[in-house]
């Protein structure tokens, strides 16, 4: 059994971690950057069923992130974290969905065990500071299995109600997946049960009627921006509609070719990411898909009534799907996580809480016991030799953390109750995100470009509208923190006396050439924090692996 106590507690640590970096870490280039400046442009321009990226009209994910973000800057101000509440609150969402939906088929102790895996995985602790859609959607898919999976149980309305609703919210966040997640999770589920009924209800088109009454504001928005004005050019391509792009393109085009994205379309790529962004659980969830096929091959395919197979169908077959798209990244698997934290947590309950083999139980603590080990000691190496920014009082706290848990590893049969490795897991991951959070990620970030040359502009007060960007130089963030538009000029025959040029430091020659009184305001490093390479990490190395931009105004009298 897990207490209460236990378990609320382990999930105030990982929102504590979670609101950490949604507070100190700046916004990383490209997306996370380029969704809050779209929503901070929304406000700016007063257009909310329009989308523009510094300027220019922007179709590519839908607009409920945008939408839910700028309402939060408005109430709260255009601060990097009310950007990212909205994603923190449907992270809160989908770690309560789980619970309520284990509580439906399991013991409390696996719907426990559910919510704690998820809210522990690396994957939630990254999307609640370098916000995309994926944590939206995963709020809201996990929001519609938990109440379609209740209104199958119970056939109360009220639960059909906020299934459908949620699944149109899903749609609004990143298109068709919200829909076809959870059909590809009850299909196996009711196949497996023998209930054939349950696929052909006339209940099924009201559900779609909700759905398609919520999207209409979304619809009449591309509608007027695209439908009206056919031929507008979205990353060099012509969009004769953007209803088609949302509906189609965007999601089925990518297996029909229609979708101009192609990168990592070979079949493993997301299990090969699903090794980091699902730590500490990653190797009992591949181990807990190998006992859950077991299982249903021992029952001849047949589930019982209190049986559900909708959390391994609806990961495997999204997993499959998604897999054989031409276009992925590693967070596109990040919506089926909910449904990989319940098999987890259904292996650990049967392996560690029910009799399992404890030779078995002994291989996985060992393994897991050996990775978690070096997990701590690479935190220690990062707390003191990349930034020497870094207060030695947290190095030392990384030390004690790494003796911490060579305490618990040593003694804690003794005094825990719970299954060691369970809460080794738990130990490991929350004290190292905290530390990266609170100490290393915002360190990182002081080398990127576009937080940096905003605080400089804001501090200088440097007249933002005489500010100009000189290609190729770009940054989202530069944008955000800068909360303006600053404008692009494509070569050094564009510019005026008068301009303020942020530029790399390689142009510095050619614009001394034109503007021989031209004044340097500013350096600084212009590092892409996504590509973090031991060149960069190494002090000694690090010049090298560094790109470097300026401030530079051009009469030079500021």
């Amino acid at each position: 059994m897990i207490s209460n106590r236990f378990f609320i507690s382990v999930l105030f640590l990982c929102l504590v971690v979670c609101i950490t970096g949604m507070i100190m870490i700046p916004l990383m280039d490209i997306d996370a950057a380029q969704y809050a400046s779209i929503s901070r442009e929304m406000i700016e321009r007063k257009t909310f069923l329009q989308f523009y990226d510094i300027g220019k009209d922007y179709l590519d994910k839908p607009p409920m992130l945008f939408w839910l973000s700028s309402l939060s800057m408005r109430i709260f101000g255009i601060q990097d974290w009310a950007y990212r509440l909205p994603s923190l609150c449907f992270a809160i969402l989908a770690v309560y969905a789980v619970y309520r939906f284990a509580i439906l088929y399991y013991h409390k102790t696996i719907a426990q065990l559910s919510a704690m895996v998820l809210a522990s995985s690396q994957a939630i602790f990254l999307i609640t500071h370098d916000v995309r859609c994926d944590t939206m959607l995963m709020g809201w898919v996990m929001l519609s299995i938990w109440q379609l999976a209740a209104w199958y149980e119970t056939n109360k309305w009220k639960y059909f109600f906020v299934a459908f609703i949620a699944i149109a919210g899903g749609m609004m966040t990143k298109g068709p997946i919200a829909l076809i997640v959870p059909v590809l999770a009850f299909l196996p589920h009711f196949i497996l049960r023998r209930e054939w009924k349950q696929l052909f209800r006339w209940e099924y088109l009201v559900g779609l009627l909700i759905i398609a009454v919520l999207l209409i504001p979304m619809s009449i928005g591309l509608y007027i921006q695209y439908d009206m004005h056919p031929g507008k050019l979205i990353m060099g391509v012509p969009i004769q509609s953007g209803l088609r792009f949302y509906y189609w393109t965007q999601s089925f085009g990518r297996y029909t070719g229609e979708n101009v994205f192609h990168e990592m379309s070979y079949f493993t790529f997301l299990l090969e990411n699903m090794l980091w962004s699902f730590l500490p659980w990653i190797l009992f969830f591949l181990v807990a898909l190998l006992f859950s096929f077991k299982d249903i091959v021992l029952s001849r395919f047949w589930l019982r009534s209190n049986q559900e197979w909708i959390s391994t169908g609806g990961f495997v077959f999204t997993y499959c799907i998604l897999a054989k798209s031409q276009a992925q990244l590693p967070h596109y698997i990040f919506v089926v996580f909910p449904l990989a934290a319940i098999v987890t947590a259904v292996f650990l309950h049967k392996i560690f809480f029910v009799l399992g083999n404890k030779y078995f139980k002994k291989a996985l603590t060992i393994l897991h016991g050996l990775i978690f080990g070096i997990l701590w000691i690479a935190v220690i190496f990062l707390m003191r030799i990349p930034f020497k920014e870094i207060p030695f009082y947290v190095f030392v706290l990384a030390i004690i953390g790494l003796a911490g848990y060579l305490f618990l590893v040593f003694t804690s049969n003794k005094f825990i109750k719970l299954p060691p490795i369970i809460v080794l897991s738990l130990y490991t991951v929350i004290g190292v995100n905290f530390l990266l959070s609170s100490n290393f990620y915002p360190n990182l970030l002081k080398f990127q470009m576009g937080n940096t040359a905003a605080n400089f502009i804001n501090q200088s007060n440097i007249p933002k509208n005489q500010t100009y960007l000189l290609a190729p130089t770009e940054s989202r963030a530069l944008h955000f923190y800068g909360q303006h538009i600053f404008g692009h000029k494509k070569n050094t025959t564009e510019l005026l006396a008068s301009d303020f040029v942020i530029s790399s430091t390689d142009s510095i020659p050619i614009i001394l050439a034109k503007f021989p009184r031209m004044k340097v305001l500013h350096k600084g490093a212009d590092f892409s924090v996504s590509m973090l390479s031991k060149e960069f990490l190494d002090p000694s190395t690090r010049e090298q692996a560094m790109a470097h931009y300026a401030i530079i105004q051009l009469e030079g009298k500021h």
